[in-house]
Formats: structure tokens, C-alpha cells, sequence
């Protein structure tokens, strides 16, 4: 199997050492791994599969040109200086960052569903917000056998969203002490604000989940709305999501399809207590789908509750799965 030169950029922070542990559990084809990060944490030594790396200060001196994957979560600003300086040595880059997500010209990629998207990269590919990665999955299941008329999210993120700062403010709290990150205590709260907020009253991740999902599933009149929620829990995002579909269905039929679907794992046995739950989902790269139900109060109304583990799958999974289709589909 031919190997390749991998970058991780941002490799000392969290998202950045999943990518590490998801690229050796999926055993990555790794010939030659750059680990970036910046001037305080140069020098320092991380392990990977064995061996031990040093870590590069990223500047523009620095950037390597042999790289033909480059794994960015170092933050919006830097995803946007260095991204294209990256790009610009042939490198491809997918970026977890919000910056590139919207632009026209960058492919927004969940692999279950638009990996086709990839072949019209131009150097960068956007990871999707946390959230939406996690439901796109299944409305793509939904889209392709009843279409989609509307959806309403509502969310339940963990603290592990805002990085090791929302995991230390949560401990915190938990000793007494007041929030640094966060406006409001978080420990036994819930806080309906995640981003900054916008002149229309949402904030700028219920926007995301908003445009994003319409870009990724390629429906750009979809019906979309969300309320974003931060939740005492550490790791793993809970999404309710109401769907009208414009079809009927079969709820059997649904869920049926939802266990065929590469990626998503049904836990649905209600009466023995079964449904998804962050606790459960911590660790695991599939996505979680239960309290399938209709919703009686409209036609064709479907309601689902989805969990997944914001750091794997909302991130560096899914930036390592696009790696992974680069791949296979002969595009790097």
C-alpha cells in the first residue's frame, strides 16, 4: 500500500491529539508525520505508534514540501493564514475550522454523505461543525428515500466542544469555582448559548447548522432552524431533530434503513430502556440514532434523537475518514 506524508496542525491541542489516536486505531497510511503547533509548544516530544516526534513551530519557513495530507484544528485564524500556504506546497488540507466552510469554491464533506463532493477540491476541504456532522448521516438516509421538507434541531453539546478550556471550567464549577470560558457556571446548568450571538437573535452556531446542512446535502431551500444548547456532560453532542419528510413512511422501513447505513448504529428498544447516550457514545466513531417515533402533530412528522463523540467523529473522525476517501479515491 503506498504511504504518505501526513501534518497535523494544531497537533498539542485536543481535536489535534485525537487525530493522532484516530489515524493510528485506523491504521492511516503514514510514511513521514509533521506535528505543528505554536512557538511555546516547539520542542516539544509527542508519541506516535511507537516513535517519538518533535513538535515544529508552525511559521512559513517551516512548511514542508513533500506533505500530501495536512490536518488542520489550530483555529480559524490560523486555518486561514496557513491553509492556503499549505495548499500552495500541493498539500491537501482539511481544515476543522468554520472559516473555509461556507465558501463556494471549498468542499463541505461528510463521507456518508456527499464524498463525491471531494473531486472539486482545490487545495482545502472544510470539516463540518461538530453538530452537523453528527446528523447529517441519517437525514441523508431520510433525503434520498422520502425527501426532506423541514428540520428543526435542537442541541445538547458538551463541554469537550469548546476544548480543554470548556473541560476545565466544567471541573471547576464542580470545586466551587466560577467559569473562565464560559459567562455562566455550567455544572448543574444549561447555558443556550454556544458561539457569539447575531442581530437576529440566534447564535452563530444555529447558523452554522443551518447553512451547513443545506451545503452538504445539497438542498439549498431546505427548511432549517436550530436552538443550540451547552450542557453539563463532558464528552458527546445530543441532537433532537424533528424532520417533516414530503413522503409517507413506514417507521419499521425508517429504521431499517438507518441500520443498513455505513455509520450509523440504531439503539431504539425503548421498552428494555435502550436509546443513545453520550456516555455510551464516548470513544466510538459511528453515530447513534434512537426514539424513532412519529411525530403526530404533522404529516409525515419524524422525530429522532442523535449522539455522537464531538471530538471523534464531530472532528478528527471525519477529517481522517475525507483523508481516508482522498485516498481511495485517487484525488491526493
Amino acid at each position: 500500500m503506498k504511504k504518505y506524508n501526513v501534518a497535523v496542525v494544531g497537533a498539542t491541542g485536543l481535536v489535534g491529539q485525537t487525530f493522532l489516536k484516530v489515524l493510528k486505531e485506523r491504521k492511516f497510511p503514514i510514511e513521514n508525520l509533521y506535528l505543528y503547533a505554536s512557538a511555546r509548544s516547539a520542542g516539544k516530544k509527542v508519541e506516535f505508534d511507537g516513535k517519538e516526534y518533535e513538535i515544529i513551530e508552525l511559521n512559513e519557513d517551516n512548511i514542508r514540501d513533500d506533505i500530501h495530507i495536512a490536518l488542520f484544528s489550530a483555529g480559524g485564524g490560523t486555518s486561514k493564514e496557513y491553509g492556503p500556504k499549505f495548499a500552495a506546497k500541493n498539500a491537501v488540507v482539511v481544515d476543522n475550522s468554520s472559516v473555509w466552510r461556507m465558501d463556494k469554491d471549498v468542499p463541505l464533506v461528510v463521507p456518508e454523505a456527499n464524498p463525491e463532493s471531494l473531486a472539486d477540491h482545490s487545495g482545502i476541504i472544510a470539516n463540518p461543525n461538530c453538530s452537523t456532522i453528527q446528523v447529517i448521516p441519517a437525514l441523508k438516509v431520510l433525503d434520498e428515500l422520502y425527501g426532506l421538507k423541514r428540520v428543526i434541531y435542537s442541541t445538547y453539546q458538551a463541554v469537550a466542544g469548546s476544548g480543554q478550556k470548556g473541560i476545565d471550567d466544567l471541573e471547576a464549577n464542580l470545586r466551587g469555582e466560577d467559569s473562565k470560558g464560559y459567562p455562566h457556571k455550567i455544572a448543574f446548568n444549561l447555558i443556550p448559548h454556544i458561539d457569539s450571538f447575531l442581530d437576529n437573535g440566534y447564535t452563530k452556531e444555529e447558523i452554522k447548522m443551518v447553512e451547513e446542512t443545506r451545503k452538504i446535502l445539497g438542498l439549498p431551500n431546505l427548511r432549517v432552524t436550530a436552538t443550540c444548547v451547552r450542557v453539563p456532560v463532558r464528552m458527546g453532542h445530543a441532537v433532537s431533530v424533528n424532520v417533516e419528510l414530503e413522503k409517507p413512511f413506514d417507521l419499521a422501513d425508517v429504521t431499517e434503513a438507518f441500520a443498513k447505513k455505513e455509520g450509523i448504529i440504531v439503539k431504539d428498544d425503548v421498552k428494555n430502556n435502550v436509546y443513545p447516550m453520550p456516555l455510551e457514545a464516548a470513544g466510538k466513531d459511528e453515530v447513534f440514532v434512537g426514539r424513532i417515533r412519529r411525530d403526530e402533530s404533522v404529516e409525515n412528522g419524524l422525530n429522532l434523537w442523535i449522539v455522537a463523540d464531538n471530538i471523534r467523529k464531530g472532528a478528527a473522525t471525519n477529517a481522517v475518514q475525507i483523508a481516508e476517501e482522498l485516498i481511495k479515491r485517487e484525488i491526493v
